[in-house]
């Protein structure tokens, strides 16, 4: 077992060793000088990540093998709340240790293991597990002088999100063809394995061979692709991943094996969740729960405890608050308290926050949240239905963001969920690799009058049921989507529309802006509303190219420009008319042509988009669908 880590420097990191935990105590460790992204650290080459590095294929370990005391805590109570698993300790969200210059050898570092293990000689064709060492030191080549380079396949669970190497002597020698013979099967050849190609066998995979020396035996990696061939040949999951020790306890897995490449995107799924470092504000229902409990007459209607007269005293309470009585009779009962937890709950706070930020106006506050705020009555510019649905405008000065890994999967979304800490200490405290950002940005909120009257009317319903009953089908989808209600969609896609017009305007590209979308009517308080932000690193944050924008005389003609940008497709007429597009046809009438943008940046991978529900189609009220008309008669163009 070989270790190698990486390490944070100034915007870069550092390959380097780490302990070892096989059973033997025996580990082939070295210092490899490598730099990495701070970032890098939680995505893309996070817990569980294969990655390619000068010529090696490596793999990260969870937080278990972090040596913590070099690891920087990052406090976020709002984050870390949602990430409590239950009979487990609250968790800890930690920074990967970084340094400010040239990397030494004894730099802190995070570990990294070699996997595959399988290798072969670049100029011999050898193939084999074992690693070269010379006076201690790994040598990445072969006796003969070749280099020895990652085999090109490695076998993943289906449903277990294990990952483990192809066992290549063990599939040559297997196969139900007439070269398995009694020589075969007792072959003992380990060391004369070739991975060699064959310019007989035609063209792909078919040409690319495995030979044993001794028994002769021949196959070629064709029969290593097809469905259940690791099955047929007895190859079995081992139930863990390459860095857990053969000794490690480990529930069986029964699951297939699929052989795959190694640097293919389903190999690695991130499941990461942020949170904004925002004053925790109240939502407007939960004020006035506070409000209803502290009522003179609240008490009284406790001690009644269901009587006659609860319903008497509930309704002089709800009177005075302009609720109905049995809103307080369920405040009296504990009926709205919640326990309730994930991405919603982080974004219920968040979109209190910045109502209040809005409301209160020019924000004088010192601290890592600070918003100015331009209400209904302030915004003057841009026509009148265009006006009529944005009743505030937030320029986000500056925000703390905090990143966390919570874990991965494999093959699959529906497979098996993996923790980014696998530590077998109950009373060990999880870590989560994690990242603080500082940034700036653009916050919209949405007339919600406005919305309510646009979504209740029944061709938008429709349309949007497209996507509702399409992701009720995908079990994936049901876990990991926003329920894709009519505002929603339209939000969603006006997020995008304003990304991809802003990245010509900010002096950012658009894989540098990040969109966060608070559209629910499933809340208790219903939310309408987009941030479109940008997020560095550093402590000093961003260079004001996005928050300038802001101001609602810049922000409302990109908005226009913005919808112009989409009013036509270089697709269309097929975009604007189709129902069936992007990944698990998760998206309506959107497409690269006119509303998507880079994955990174939108919270759903590029899906539940719709042009049609924002400016509106042939059959569809679009919320957006007379600001054009609008100003274009304004301007006198047909």
């Amino acid at each position: 077992m070989n270790g190698w880590s990486a390490t944070r420097c100034g915007p870069s990191s550092r390959m380097s060793q780490s302990r070892c935990r096989s059973p033997s105590g025996r580990c082939s460790v070295q210092r490899i000088r490598h730099d990495l992204r701070l970032s890098e650290t939680v995505s893309p080459f996070g817990v569980g990540a294969i990655v390619d590095i000068r010529g090696e294929s490596l793999i990260a370990p969870d937080t278990s093998w972090w040596d913590r005391k070099v690891a920087t805590e990052i406090h976020c109570s709002r984050l870390v709340d949602q990430l409590v698993e239950p009979g487990r300790p609250r968790p800890v969200l930690r920074q990967a240790p970084s340094h400010a210059g040239r990397a030494g050898q004894e730099t802190a570092s995070l570990p990294y293991w070699r996997f595959p293990a399988w290798r072969f000689c670049e100029r011999c064709l050898k193939l084999s597990k074992l690693t070269t060492i010379d006076k201690g030191r790994f040598r990445n080549r072969c006796g003969c002088g070749g280099l020895l380079v990652p085999m090109r396949y490695i076998a993943v669970c289906r449903t277990g999100s294990h990952v483990q190497d192809v066992p290549w002597f063990m599939w040559a020698h297997r196969g139900h063809d007439r070269g398995v013979t009694e020589e075969v099967r007792v072959c003992r050849a380990y060391k004369e394995l070739r991975f060699v190609r064959s310019n007989t066998s035609g063209e792909g995979l078919a040409s690319l061979r495995v030979v044993c020396g001794g028994c002769k035996r021949s196959r070629p990696l064709s029969e290593l692709v097809g469905e259940g061939a690791l099955h047929r040949d007895g190859i079995r999951c081992e139930g863990r991943q390459p860095w857990e020790p053969d000794d490690s306890v480990v529930e069986p897995c029964d699951a297939d094996l699929v052989a795959v490449q190694r640097g293919a995107t389903g190999n690695y799924i991130a499941e990461r969740v942020s949170a904004l470092d925002i004053p925790e504000e109240k939502t407007a229902s939960q004020e006035l729960i506070d409000k209803v409990r502290a009522h003179d007459y609240f008490q009284r209607l406790i001690d009644d405890n269901g009587g006659p007269k609860s319903e008497t005293i509930a309704g002089w309470i709800a009177e005075d608050f302009g609720v109905g009585a049995e809103m307080v009779l369920a405040v009296a009962l504990g009926g709205e308290r919640s326990e309730e937890t994930g991405m919603h709950v982080l974004k219920d706070g968040e979109w209190a926050a910045f109502v209040q930020k809005i409301v209160a106006g020019k924000d004088r506050e010192l601290s890592d949240f600070v918003v100015d705020g331009w209400s209904a009555g302030s915004i003057t510019s841009g026509p009148a239905e265009l006006r009529g649905v944005i009743s505030g405008i937030g320029q986000v000065h500056r925000v703390r963001e905090v990143r966390a890994l919570k874990g991965f999967r494999r093959h699959s979304p529906t497979a098996t969920f993996v923790s980014a800490d696998l530590g077998q200490d109950p009373k060990q405290r999880p870590v989560y690799p994690s990242l603080e950002l500082f940034g700036e940005g653009i916050f919209l909120r949405f007339d919600e009058d406005a919305l309510r009257a646009w979504e209740s009317l029944p061709d938008v319903q429709a349309r949007a049921h497209i996507l509702m009953d399409r992701r009720e089908q995908l079990e994936w989808a049901r876990s990991r989507l926003d329920v894709p209600e009519p505002r929603f969609i339209a939000l969603h896609t006006i997020a995008h529309l304003l990304i991809r017009r802003l990245a010509f305007s900010s002096g950012y590209t658009s894989a540098a802006l990040q969109e966060r979308i608070y559209a629910s009517t499933e809340r208790t308080d219903n939310t309408a509303g987009i941030l479109i932000y940008t997020a560095a690193g550093d402590a000093q944050g961003t260079l004001g190219g996005l928050v300038r924008l802001g101001e609602p005389d810049q922000l409302i003609p990109l908005l226009i420009a913005a919808l112009d940008d989409a009013d036509v497709c270089s697709n269309d007429p097929v975009c604007i008319e189709s129902d069936r597009q992007g990944s698990s046809q998760l998206n309506l009438s959107a497409c690269h042509g006119c509303a998507l943008v880079s994955e990174t940046s939108c919270e759903t991978g590029n899906r539940l988009l719709d042009r049609q529900l924002v400016l509106g189609g042939s059959e569809v009220s679009g919320l957006l669908a007379d600001v054009l008309p609008s100003v274009r008669a304004s301007l006198g163009v047909a």
